[in-house]
């Protein structure tokens, strides 16, 4: 994998684009395809928000979208894919309904009303402008992780979150790729201090290179949380280049969430709303069985470090008492 950025767009036909406001500590992350894929999705947490995500059920009629949406907001987040719906249906996208076009843009958001941001916005939210913001600025190559897009407002029980992508490459040659906004009730980092869960699938350092710590205690494993009346939600998605069907497009989602349980700890809890998309371009066929059940343990790994990474590279909001990052914290 020469050309590798490390990113979701090392998928080919695959574009990122983001829309962030720092004075309102939020923002949105738009995935569109160049060719409409196959998808799926799982929900583990128990406090998800999304938008036309029961029609990536296996057993729905519809099998392929347009876009996928991460957004802060949450409920009024949900507005965002409206305006990337809009952006495509002036472009001709979209699944063909008689005489118009109805692009299929499922979308999931993350609770971030809480972190200090003005979310004074008045009527009408912001988020279907910064929707179609997001799907004006989509473009393949290297894009920003971090705090930026879905992954501005985003917290967890210890440092700031963010926004991250990884990727890997199977045996056969094909790619995978993850995009993940981290925004746990839970913790990223092991006790206090600046190792991550996900140390052990690390790639050339790509969020420090720290490893993990000598040897844990009680305090390291102890549940931390960002508070208990708090909502969270880690959302995010993974992208393969491989033809799958919509049933292993749904079960890659789940060896995905996998990957957020190897990244934070503890996850998928009664107020988190941890949503998954995985989506399949259909360029390279898959000719073993085992070439499946290795994308589904890539998937997981490739989760896993998106999540940590998003941790890392975040920077602390401008705004008053806002959580301190990673790199604040430890250096």
């Amino acid at each position: 994998m020469t050309d590798r950025l490390n990113l979701l767009t090392d998928i080919e036909g695959v574009s990122v684009g983001h829309a962030t406001d720092l004075a309102l500590g939020s923002g949105v992350t738009v995935v569109v395809f160049d060719e409409p894929a196959i998808a799926s999705g799982s929900v583990l947490g128990g406090a998800p928000g999304g938008r036309d995500t029961a029609l990536l059920d296996p057993a729905m009629t519809v099998d392929k979208v347009d876009a996928l949406v991460l957004s802060g907001g949450s409920a009024f987040g949900l507005d965002a894919a409206g305006g990337v719906q809009a952006g495509l249906r002036a472009i001709g996208r979209g699944l063909q309904v008689g005489s118009t076009r109805v692009p299929i843009v499922p979308q999931a958001i993350l609770m971030d009303l809480l972190n200090g941001g003005n979310k004074d916005w008045g009527l009408h939210s912001p988020y279907r402008e910064m929707g179609y913001e997001a799907f004006k600025a989509a473009a393949k190559g290297k894009f920003a992780l971090g705090t930026v897009g879905a992954g501005t407002g985003a917290t967890t029980a210890t440092v700031k979150g963010g926004l991250g992508s990884a990727s890997a490459v199977s045996s056969r040659g094909n790619r995978i790729a993850a995009l993940v906004a981290v925004n746990a009730l839970g913790s990223p980092t092991v006790g206090d201090g600046p190792h991550f869960w996900a140390a052990p699938f690390e790639e050339e350092g790509e969020f420090g290179g720290l490893g993990l710590p000598d040897k844990f205690t009680a305090g390291d494993t102890s549940l931390r949380l960002k508070g208990v009346n708090l909502k969270a939600t880690t959302i995010g998605l993974v992208v393969t280049d491989a033809i799958l069907t919509k049933a292993q497009a749904h079960r890659l989602s789940i060896m995905a969430q996998d990957g957020l349980a190897r990244a934070v700890l503890p996850a998928h809890l009664p107020a988190d709303g941890d949503t998954v998309f995985a989506a399949a371009t259909g360029k390279i066929a898959l000719d073993d069985p085992m070439d499946f059940m290795e994308l589904c343990h890539l998937a997981t790994l490739t989760f896993a470090r998106a999540a940590a990474r998003g941790v890392y590279e975040a920077t602390t909001l401008p705004v008053a008492d806002a959580q301190a990052s990673w790199r604040d914290r430890h250096g």
